[in-house]
C-alpha cells in the first residue's frame, strides 16, 4: 500500500496522522485516501490509454459517495447491481450514460428505473429477463440497450465464493446457448443489443483464466458477426486481484496487453469494470485494542473493531495485514497472538496466530487493505454502532460518513399499537 506511510514513528494516511483523526473521529472507523483512489483509477487509464477502453468503477466493492464522486470526477463511469446503487452513481456525479447496470436478479421496477434514467447499458444474465426487459421497455415507449452476459466456464482460480465465470454459477448465459439468445435478442421489440459481458471472478491473481474468457468471447464475437449480427462492444467485467500479503498478483501492463492481444482487434469499444484494484489498497479500518488476553494456550488481542465492522475474515478467511499506528521497534520481541473482536461469535476473529510486537490496551492498529468490501458489508449486529469512514486528501480530512447514534438505530425499529 502507497501513501501510508511511518512518519516520526506514527502511520500516516497521505500527510495526516492516524492516531489525529482517532482521537477527533473516535474508533473504529475506516479512513480512505484520495491520492491512492486516483493512482489506482489512472493506472488503467494509461495501461489502456491506445485502445478504445472505458472504465466503469464497480460501486459494490465501495460506494461511499465521497469515493464515487471523487471517480467521477476523474471521468471515471460506475459498474452498479442494484437500483440503490444506481442512485448513489447519480448523486455522486456519474452521468446517466456512464452507468452500466449488472446483476443476476434485476426487478421490473429496477429495469423501469434504468430506462428512465438513460443509463448506457444493461447487462442481461437470462433469457427470461430479456424477455421481461422488452415487456418493460415496450410499455415505456423505451429502448433498452444491452450486452448479453455470456458465462465461458472458466475456473477463475479464485475464492469459490466470488468466482463467477463457471458452468454451475448463477451468473450469465451458458456460452453454448448465446448465439441463439443473442440472435433472438436482436429481434425482440424495445431491445437493442450492443454486446456481449463477462465477468468471471473477483481477485483474480493469474492472468491465464482471462486469457481463457478473452479467447472465447473473441470466438464468440466472430460467430455472431459471420451470422450477421452487429457486436458493437465488449464488457469484461473486473476482477484484477490485489496484494493482502505480498502475494504475486496480475500486473496491469500484463492485463492490458493481453486486451490488445485478444481483443481489441475485434474493433469494438472496451468496458472494464473494475472496484477492489481501485480501492481496496487505498483504505485502512483504524481500531484500538480493548484488552489483552491471557488464555491457556494463547493470548488474545480484543479490539473495538469486530466482524460486523469488517467480515472478510470470517467470511471468506481472508488475510488482511494488522499494523500498530505507533511503528515498532525493529528490536521489539514479537509474539504469536489471536487478533479478534468483542462480538458474541467465536468466528469474530482478524488474525489467528499472528506475529505481532507488544501490544496494550488503548493501542491503535490499522487493518490494511480494507477499502473495498469492508464499510459496504458493514451492519449492526449485536446493536454495534457501524464504523465512521473518512476520506483523506493531502494534509486534510474529513468524515463521509459519521457514525450513527443508538437512538438512530433502535429508532428504526417500531412497536406494535397492541404492545
Amino acid at each position: 500500500m502507497t501513501h501510508f506511510p511511518y512518519l516520526n514513528g506514527q502511520l500516516h494516511v497521505e500527510n495526516v496522522p492516524v492516531a489525529r483523526m482517532a482521537e477527533e473521529v473516535g474508533t473504529p472507523f475506516y479512513c480512505y485516501s484520495t491520492a491512492a483512489i486516483t493512482d489506482h483509477y489512472q493506472a488503467y487509464v494509461s495501461a489502456l490509454q491506445d485502445l478504445d477502453a472505458k472504465v466503469y468503477y464497480s460501486l459494490k466493492a465501495n460506494s461511499n459517495q465521497a469515493v464515487v464522486a471523487t471517480l467521477a470526477r476523474l471521468g471515471a463511469g460506475g459498474d452498479v447491481v442494484s437500483l440503490g446503487e444506481m442512485y448513489r452513481a447519480l448523486k455522486a456525479g456519474i452521468p446517466a450514460d456512464k452507468i452500466v447496470f449488472a446483476g443476476v436478479g434485476k426487478t421490473r421496477d429496477e429495469l423501469a428505473e434504468a430506462l428512465k434514467a438513460g443509463i448506457h447499458q444493461i447487462n442481461v444474465e437470462s433469457e427470461s429477463e430479456l424477455d421481461t426487459l422488452s415487456e418493460v421497455a415496450k410499455s415505456l415507449g423505451k429502448q433498452a440497450v444491452i450486452a448479453l452476459r455470456i458465462n465461458p466456464d472458466i475456473d477463475a482460480k479464485t475464492h469459490a465464493k466470488i468466482s463467477t465465470g463457471k458452468s454451475e454459477n448463477k451468473f450469465g448465459i451458458d456460452i453454448d446457448h448465446a448465439a441463439q439468445i443473442y440472435s433472438r435478442a436482436a429481434r425482440l421489440p424495445g431491445i437493442r443489443v450492443a454486446g456481449i459481458s463477462c465477468h468471471i471472478g473477483s481477485q483474480l491473481t493469474d492472468l491465464t483464466p482471462y486469457r481463457a474468457a478473452f479467447s472465447r468471447i473473441a470466438e464468440l464475437v466472430t460467430s455472431l458477426r459471420r451470422a450477421g449480427l452487429p457486436v458493437e462492444r465488449v464488457d469484461l467485467g473486473g476482477g484484477i486481484g490485489i496484494a493482502y500479503r505480498n502475494e504475486q498478483t496480475i500486473d496491469l501492463k500484463d492485463y492490458a496487453a493481453a486486451v490488445r492481444e485478444i481483443i481489441a482487434p475485434l474493433g469494438c469499444a472496451i468496458e472494464l469494470e473494475p472496484g477492489r484494484s481501485i480501492v481496496g489498497n487505498a483504505g485502512l479500518l483504524i481500531t484500538r485494542v480493548i484488552n489483552v488476553k491471557s488464555g491457556v494456550s494463547r493470548k488474545f488481542v480484543i479490539l473495538d473493531a469486530a466482524m460486523n465492522d469488517l467480515i472478510r475474515p470470517t467470511l471468506y478467511d481472508a488475510y488482511h495485514d494488522i499494523i500498530p499506528v505507533m511503528q515498532p521497534s525493529n528490536d521489539d520481541p514479537v509474539s504469536r497472538v489471536d487478533i479478534v473482536g468483542p462480538v458474541c461469535e467465536t468466528g469474530d476473529r482478524f488474525a489467528e496466530q499472528r506475529a505481532m510486537s507488544p501490544l496494550q490496551a488503548g493501542d491503535l492498529v490499522a487493518i490494511c487493505s480494507a477499502g473495498a468490501y469492508g464499510a459496504v458489508m458493514a451492519s449492526t449486529y449485536n446493536t454495534r454502532l457501524p464504523p465512521a469512514e473518512v476520506l483523506v486528501k493531502g494534509d486534510a480530512f474529513q468524515v463521509v460518513r459519521p457514525r450513527p447514534t443508538y437512538d438512530a438505530i433502535i429508532g428504526q425499529d417500531s412497536v406494535p399499537s397492541w404492545l
